[in-house]
């Protein structure tokens, strides 16, 4: 059995990171009412660039460089580069609740993965968990069926190569620099920018000073949500941490509050709890079989 230590701060690690990227997600979406996705995720890539070369210089992790050429880092930059433009083309383009509904398949499939291709134990509780918060996230968002169309498929094809990102993760060598991977990430994310501009014939615009504010900040959370999302991933059970990552819904209850004014309705709340329960659920099962499984070694 994982020590609960480990389990602990995966769950702290995959809360952390919905946090980071929903913020993340929050002043691009903000910064794309002026400019265009490509312009967008260069300028944010050149960012988190910029900002994490002198950190990595630092810490030393560049005399690890060459360990990126590996097999898994390349399949996890680009499972990162399609996961993420195809989720930021989606949620330009259909309601937010809509697009968090989609999100939330990941967790299932990503337990659902590491039970099949590593070889994790998930035990009907830990399956019923999963399911239970889904069902809390379902009734925050109540996706309506006029908000589906063409680009809900695309936000649900992103949602494979997120769960393939997270896959990879778990595969790479564990003392692989994780400030290492996220200047792979950011760079290769953000190259893609002009790729993605040709290709769709965007014309690129002079960022106003608020706009340059809103992709300095997005760099800064996008740098804390590369560096959580391998941690996480690293840590614990896949299966006991999956159900954390519901954790992003009251994170955008949060943020819509603050940022737009929002107030949460009593469905809202309701399914809010849910999640909370689940989780607090979880955590507690865990850190139960830990203390058993600790006290039949100490009888032995």
């Amino acid at each position: 059995m994982t020590p609960f230590r480990e389990t602990l701060r995966g769950i702290v690690g995959i809360t952390a990171c919905n946090l980071l990227f929903l913020v993340n997600d929050t002043l691009v979406k903000l910064a794309n009412s002026e400019l265009p996705l490509g312009e967008l995720l260069f300028i944010r890539g050149l960012f988190a660039s910029l900002l994490l070369v002198p950190i990595v210089i630092w810490t030393g992790a560049h005399r690890q460089l060459k360990r990126l050429w590996s097999l898994a880092i390349l399949l996890r930059l680009l499972a990162e580069i399609c996961g993420s433009v195809l989720f930021l083309i989606a949620l330009f383009q259909i309601p937010i609740a809509n697009a968090n509904a989609i999100l939330q398949v990941v967790p299932l499939m990503v337990t659902a993965c590491a039970a099949i291709f590593l070889g994790d134990q998930v035990g009907w509780k830990r399956w019923l968990a999963i399911g239970v918060g889904l069902i809390g996230v379902l009734i925050v968002v109540r996706p309506g069926f006029a908000g589906f169309n063409a680009f809900s498929l695309v936000a649900l094809a992103s949602m494979v190569f997120i769960t393939l990102r997270d896959m990879t993760t778990r595969m790479m060598p564990r003392n692989l620099p994780a400030l290492l991977v996220a200047l792979a990430t950011a760079v290769a994310v953000g190259l893609i920018g002009p790729v993605l501009s040709l290709a769709s014939g965007e014309v690129w615009v002079l960022p106003s000073a608020n706009g340059m504010a809103l992709l300095v900040g997005s760099a800064v959370f996008l740098i804390g949500g590369y560096l959580t999302a391998v941690d996480f991933m690293r840590h614990g059970d896949i299966a006991v941490i999956a159900p954390f990552r519901y954790s992003v819904v009251v994170w955008a209850i949060l943020v819509g509050f603050v940022v737009w004014g929002e107030v949460p309705d009593l469905l809202m709340l309701v399914g809010t709890t849910i999640i909370i329960a689940t989780g607090i659920y979880t955590f507690h099962r865990e850190r139960r079989l830990a203390r058993i499984v600790a006290e039949s070694d100490i009888d032995i």
